[in-house]
């Protein structure tokens, strides 16, 4: 039912809030945080972490690496479609088993997808941007091993203040039920994200909660602390910690608890959601 409303919100705010896009001069200025990016830019944050597990015993087969490259390309400098960028995406997030002994991936999971994107000041001068996207995501097997799924999304992203960024995703899910039974019990309809600067330029924090389909079970908690150990450089040193259901596809219906040391790329401004 929330999904709903918020797919109403979402749609609300794009088309009519603080007036037609780009009749102002703060819609101008809300454009140009999309176009002040290159063309080509980071999506997600790009990271390379290394952990163990908190929920089970640390051994060679139990202790692994977690990757993720993601990018996005605007395909237009002007909008288009009543105010909205184009964009191509792409997430790629792998899990290499590196300390068992013939150093085997044990899941890649292939996030493709495109989105319409528009940004636009709330009242009090809050940038936000609203995102329509379609997506795929699957880990590339057959078999009883495939995992895959489709979804349409609406996502509100705003920057509330100096420090604090916050974001509302919900999507329609599209799944194979031979393939994958259950899975949208775990990938839920949707997610909340919040970042906060502990000290600008040098510390922050990440959350990211998603919403299982269950009133209690399912879900998961994704937290980060980062810290910018060059001001002039854009990585940091991250200690991220994950704990619920569907971290990779092919364990979607596994509880896990990692927690992860390693470095992360994060998108020079605010990411579209």
């Amino acid at each position: 039912m929330y999904l709903k409303y918020l797919i109403t919100f979402c749609i609300l705010i794009s088309f009519n809030a603080n007036a037609q896009l780009f009749e102002h001069d703060k819609d101008f200025r809300a454009a140009d945080s999309l176009l002040k990016e290159a063309s080509f830019s980071v999506h997600r944050d790009n990271y390379f972490l290394s952990g163990v597990p908190l929920n089970g015993p640390i051994t060679r087969n139990s202790a692994d690496v977690k990757y993720q490259v993601s990018f996005k390309q605007r395909l237009n400098s002007k909008p288009i479609l009543g105010g909205f960028f184009p964009y191509l995406m792409y997430t790629q997030k792998a899990f290499w088993d590196i300390y068992a002994n013939s150093k085997p991936f044990a899941e890649i999971n292939f996030n493709p997808g495109i989105a319409l994107v528009r940004p636009f000041y709330l009242a009090g001068g809050r940038l936000t941007y609203g995102t329509i996207s379609f997506e795929h995501e699957s880990n590339g097997r057959d078999s009883i091993y495939s995992r895959t799924w489709n979804m349409l999304a609406f996502s509100l992203k705003s920057q509330i203040s100096p420090r604090w960024t916050v974001g509302l995703r919900g999507w329609f899910p599209l799944v194979d039920k031979d393939d994958n039974p259950n899975l949208t019990n775990y990938v839920g309809y949707g997610e909340a994200s919040a970042s906060y600067q502990i000290k600008p330029g040098r510390w922050s924090a990440d959350v990211l909660f998603r919403k299982g389909s269950g009133l209690l079970n399912y879900g998961s908690l994704q937290t980060q602390l980062n810290w910018k150990p060059y001001a002039n450089e854009n990585y940091y040193l991250t200690l991220q910690w994950f704990v619920g259901y569907t971290e990779s596809l092919i364990d979607y219906q596994r509880q896990d608890s990692m927690l992860r040391l390693g470095f992360v790329i994060k998108p020079e401004n605010m990411s579209i959601f």
